[in-house]
This record gives structure tokens, sequence and C-alpha cells, in this order.
């Protein structure tokens, strides 16, 4: 029994003992996590400054400041001997001091090992930096368009001669950007001298070998002769000095290839356009024996530029009757079809109306003049007959000579005097098919050579005579002069074909408000004696009914009011 009570009285001094040093481990421990567990290691560096042992807000603090100064150090590149500065704080780059002291051991800690680094220290702990990487890739961006050189591809462009300009394929040169970022976050810590921007080669697609076996190959045969073209129901050559201007060698798909630049080729084509080419024509109706007929529409043919680039390229590289393309071409449909053409209705004569002139050979001259001018017009339903756009101004380069015209009420002489003669009988004409009368001005005073009333004239530009066609059908106007000689009146002609569509009548009432006219005395070299007689005033009327129908549909009147012809009297 003495034997077990000893043994029990030892192991309770054991655990005494055990229980004392883990209570003094413990108080240790609870030491070292209120002393020790929130500071970084002794010792600790970052970039050079140092914040070992201290708390983290310290740790910061100190850190920022001892940080700020190299921050602000602009970060320097060279290449060569050329160099250039990157802002950090322009390039997005800052030091998350916060996390830099965390992850250097700085904060409370539960952790003995960490407390014991604290105690013997931990050395140089990495910085933490904070990147915009959009604000970084920019400024090397810049840089880098400075130092980069584009490689060149090779080319050869040819004159008309068949002479080679040629341009060697260079090697280029590029900054290599990630690795340049890279190199710059690592400067902006250590500051070890300049960054040596790190760049590398860039070579052409088709190197010298190539180039060289294409010199050979392709360039040499391009020119050595011309192209035939196959068209159709014929064949022609495309001389090298037509096509060669147009053609460069340029790397296409990692090999050299012909380019052929159409616009040029469009000029080097014109020797086989005014051979082959044909324009459309477009349908019309001409009276032919009295009758009017329509000649059929005729369809163009064009060589197609781009369809001729296409031939080429593939032939260049080929010699001899190789050297042979097909190339089909446009057909090109006129604007105006003979379909067009036969809808009009243009079937028979509406309306046929003569007017008779003394001789004079001005009034030959430029009736006959205006005459050719408006023969053959068409005018489609709606259009609108205008005199002054059909004969334009009349000039001697328009073909019309001086002759006698009123101006301001006395004869005075013009170029194209003689031309109211032809107006006054397209009115005429025109008043007897029905068309819609839009714009008319008779003469001053009346001529007694044209009926009363129913007459016009005109004065470029201001004074024209309009005429619409108001019917479903289209109108041609045929105009012509039967000259007047010494011994002969001559007649002015204009009769207006179509499908009859209107039936017209004319009448007029008697003349009223006569007036007299007075005398003038003329000093001017241009003066014309005359002897006046009254002016006075008429209506005219216009039945209008549809063509074969009795019912009149309405009466258009014109009022007309003729001012004295005054008695002129030349006293120069």
């Amino acid at each position: 029994m003495a034997d077990d009570g000893s043994t029990d009285n030892d192991r309770t001094g054991v655990y005494l003992a055990l229980g004392g040093v883990a209570v003094l481990v413990g108080g240790l421990y609870a030491a070292g996590v209120i002393f020790l567990g929130d500071r970084v290691p002794s010792g600790t560096e970052v970039a050079g400054v140092a914040i070992g042992g201290l708390d983290p807000q310290a740790a910061e603090e100190r850190l920022d400041e001892g940080f700020a100064e190299q921050a602000a150090k602009p970060i320097k590149l060279t290449y060569e001997d050329e160099s250039w500065q990157i802002d950090p704080t322009g390039a997005g780059l800052s030091l998350d001091v916060e996390e830099t002291v965390a992850e250097a051991g700085g904060g409370r800690t539960w952790n003995p090992i960490r407390m014991v680094e604290t105690l013997v220290g931990s050395g140089e702990a990495e910085p933490v930096i904070e990147v915009d990487e959009q604000a970084l890739d920019a400024a090397i961006d810049t840089i880098a368009r400075k130092v980069d050189v584009a490689a060149v591809e090779p080319s050869v462009s040819f004159a008309a001669n068949g002479r080679r300009d040629v341009e060697p394929p260079t090697t280029g040169l590029s900054v290599d950007t990630a690795e340049t970022a890279a190199l710059v976050r690592e400067a902006f810590i250590t500051r070890q001298g300049p960054v040596e921007l790190p760049v590398v080669e860039k070579e052409p697609t088709v190197t010298g070998n190539d180039f060289a076996k294409a010199l050979d190959t392709l360039a040499r045969p391009a020119v050595a002769g011309p192209v035939t073209l196959v068209l159709p129901q014929r064949r022609a050559n495309l001389l090298v000095r037509e096509f060669a201007p147009a053609l460069t060698l340029e790397v296409v798909d990692r090999a050299l290839a012909p380019v052929i630049d159409t616009e040029r080729l469009e000029g080097g084509l014109a020797r086989l356009r005014e051979r082959i080419d044909s324009a459309p024509q477009d349908a019309a109706v001409v009276l032919r024996g009295g009758e009017p007929q329509v000649v059929p529409a005729k369809a163009g043919i064009r060589i197609v530029t781009r369809s001729v680039a296409d031939a080429l390229g593939p032939v260049l590289s080929k010699t001899g009757k190789a050297r042979r393309v097909e190339v089909g071409t446009k057909v090109e449909r006129a604007d105006f079809t003979t379909k067009d053409a036969r809808d009009l209705g243009i079937v028979e004569q509406v309306s046929d109306f003569v007017t008779y002139f003394p001789y004079a050979e001005y009034r030959n001259i430029n009736q006959a003049r205006a005459a050719e001018l408006i023969n053959g017009t068409i005018l489609e339903p709606g259009e609108v007959f205008s005199f002054n756009e059909t004969v334009g101004e009349r000039t001697e380069a328009n073909g019309f000579v001086p002759g006698f015209i009123i101006s301001d009420g006395v004869f005075r002489e013009d170029l194209g005097g003689g031309v109211s003669q032809v107006v006054t009988t397209a009115y005429n004409a025109a008043f007897f098919a029905g068309l819609e009368d839009i714009e008319h001005q008779p003469h001053s005073f009346y001529i007694d050579r044209y009926p009363v009333g129913r007459e016009a004239t005109v004065a470029w530009p201001i004074v024209d005579l309009k005429s619409g066609n108001n019917t479903p059908h289209g109108v041609l106007i045929e105009a012509f002069v039967v000259p007047s000689t010494r011994s002969s009146e001559g007649e002015m002609h204009v009769r207006m074909w179509s499908t009859e569509y209107w039936d017209i009548r004319a009448g007029v009432s008697e003349r009223y408000g006569s007036t007299e006219p007075d005398t003038r005395y003329d000093s001017s070299d241009e003066c014309v004696a005359t002897t006046g007689y009254g002016g006075f005033g008429v209506e005219v009327y216009r039945y209008v009914r549809r063509a074969g129908q009795n019912r009149l549909l309405r009466t258009e009147t014109d009022e007309v009011t003729y001012t004295p012809a005054d008695t002129v009297i030349c006293t120069g």
C-alpha cells in the first residue's frame, strides 16, 4: 500500500509541473498576441523603405511618405540614341500601400510563426502595384509609334513602254509592348536605370528570294506582249501600252500577284471602245412617206472594264497563244423602247396650219432654222412644249441671221428676225390640235398676214410659247418651210400628229375699241420708215369637243388688244 501512494504523488507532481509550463506558454503566447501580433516583422523593407516592427498604420504612413518621391519620378525609356519619359501617375501606376503592408505581415495574427518573424525579422517584402492597364498601354503606344517602322511589302509598277519600277521588300521594326509594360512596372519599383525598349524585327510577307523569283516568272512576261481579247463575234489585241500603266504587282494572299486599276485601264480601253462600243438608240416616231412610223430601239454594246481587268490577271504570266482571254460585253438597253414608241399612239394627223410670208432672205434662213429645231419634237402625255427651250437663243452660232423684229412698237433689226412667223404657225397648229394654251403673247400691233387675234411672238428669254399635251397620246410636231422667192410667197407649215382626241372649232368677235396711230420722228441709224395703222380689240373663241362627239365641253375665250402701229418718219 505504501508503494502505491508514493507513485500517485509522483504523477501528481508531474501533472502540476506540466500545467505550470502550459500556463507559462499560454501567458507568453497571449503576451505575443497582445504586443507582437499586429506589427510588421522586424527588418522588413519595401522598395528601400524600412517598415519593420511598426504597426500597420504607422507602416503605411512611413511607406507612403518614403515612396512618394520615387513614385513621382518619370520612368526613362531608350532606344538607340533616342529617349522618352513616362509619367507614372499619367500611366496609371501607383503603390497599394495598405495591401503592401498587409502582405509584408502587418495586422494582428494568431500564428506563432508570424510572431517569431516579428521578433527576428523577415527581410525585403514585395510591393503591391496598382496598374491602370489602359492608361499604361496608351503611354507605351505613344512611344511605340515613334519607333515602329512598318515592313514594306515588295511591289512592281509599269510604264506604258513596259519599263518596271521595282520596290523591294524592307524589314520593319516593332516595339514589344507587352514586355515593355512588364519592364515599366518593374522600373517603377527598382529604378535601376533607364528601360531599354525591347524591339523586334518584322519581316515582310514576301522576302527577297521569293520576290526575285516573282520578278522572273511574273513581272518579265507580264509586259512581254499584247493580250488577245476574245469578244463576241470578234477579237482584239490589248496592247502593252494600253494595259501596263494600270498594272501593278502587289502582295495578295501572301504572294506577289497582278492587280489592275480599273480607272486607269478605262483610259487604255479607249481605242477598243471606238471600234467595239455602240451606244443604245432610243426608239423614235418619224414621218416617212407622209405617214408616222416607229423606228425600233437598238441595244448598245459596251466593253466592261472590270471584266477585262479580271480576265487579264491569270494570263499575264503566260506567253504566246496562251495570252488569250474571253471577255463578254454588256448589252445596254435603250431608255425609250419600241413598245414605248408604239404606245404613244402617233398614227394620224390631228392638225395642220400654214402661214405665208413675203420674200426676204433672212426670213427663209431664220424660219427654216427654227423649223429644223422644232421638227420631230415628241410630247408625251403631260409634257409641255416650250419654243425657247426647243429652239434656244437666236444667235449666229445657233444658225440665225439679223432680220426685222418689233421692239417698243417699231421695227428694229436683230438676230432671229422672222421667227415669230414660226411661233404663230405653231400656236395655231397647237390651237386646233386642242393642246393646252399655257403661255402665248400676241404681237403689240396687228400683222395682217396672221389670223386676227390668233398669233404669237417670242423674245429670248422672257417671252415664250408653251403648249401642254393634255391628251393620253403622244404628239409629234412636224415643221418645215417652203422658201419665198422674189416672185412667190413663202410658206410656213406646222402639223401635229397623234391620235385624234379633240374636235376644235374657232370663232372671232367683231373688232372693237379702235385707236388711231401717232407719228414718230426717228433720227437713229436703226430707223425703219413705216406707215401706221390703227389699233383695236378682239375676242377669240375656241370651242372644245371630244372627237366624234357633238356635246360642247367648254368654250375658251382669249381677249387680244392691239395697239396702233405708229407712222415712223426717219429724220437721220
